[in-house]
């Protein structure tokens, strides 16, 4: 059976979780900065993130690199170029949020005089603006996967309190609408397992 490696926190995870609902598959939920899920994450995932899916005896890490073998396996149409590129808005925001919260978990102050901080600021508000302006004009409309990203994405900067959204409600009101959605109320990392 397809199994899926990560945590409940993670919107790497949750937006294949979501896009997994109608697919016979089992969660492992981890706990991966310490201790046995630590462990078997390095003994399985040199990159030590998560997600990760084991399947077939090949394990596949990286949530765009899983979506691809999940689409294949699945005989799923790919995404097309303007896809991949809205996906690649997403994870930039995403992965630059990560390294954000790493840093306040990791007790080290905002200062906006250091170039890490400026660059993450930067990018965040940058693309999180442009991501308004496409669902005001329209894109992001359906159900498909890069929606399922976009919603993880601000899902959880609302769920970590990252960035303040207020001067964007396009991407609330994206939000709001798929809210109730049952695959995502399942999967909310606000409600325990």
């Amino acid at each position: 059976m397809l199994k899926l490696y990560g945590s409940t926190t993670s919107p790497f995870v949750r937006r294949l979780r979501l896009w997994l609902a109608n697919v016979q598959h089992e969660f492992i939920n981890m706990q991966i900065f310490s201790g046995p899920d630590r462990e078997l994450l390095a003994s399985m995932n040199p990159t030590l993130k998560v997600p990760m899916i084991e399947d077939d005896g090949k394990v596949i890490y990286d949530s765009r690199i899983i979506f691809r073998y999940l689409t294949d396996k699945f005989s799923e149409n790919p995404l097309n170029w303007e896809h991949e590129n809205l996906l690649t808005l997403i994870d930039s925001a995403n992965d630059s949020l990560v390294q954000s919260l790493i840093l306040r978990r990791s007790e080290i102050e905002e200062d906006n005089n250091k170039l890490i901080f400026r660059l993450q600021n930067e990018r965040i508000q940058t693309i999180l603006e442009h991501l308004n302006r496409l669902v005001e004009e329209g894109e992001f409309s359906q159900w498909h996967y890069p929606e399922i990203c976009l919603y993880c994405l601000v899902d959880w900067i609302e769920f970590r309190e990252l960035h303040d959204l207020s001067a964007m409600p396009a991407l609330l009101e994206f939000q709001a609408r798929h809210k109730d959605r049952i695959e995502v109320t399942t999967t909310d990392p606000r409600n325990p397992d």
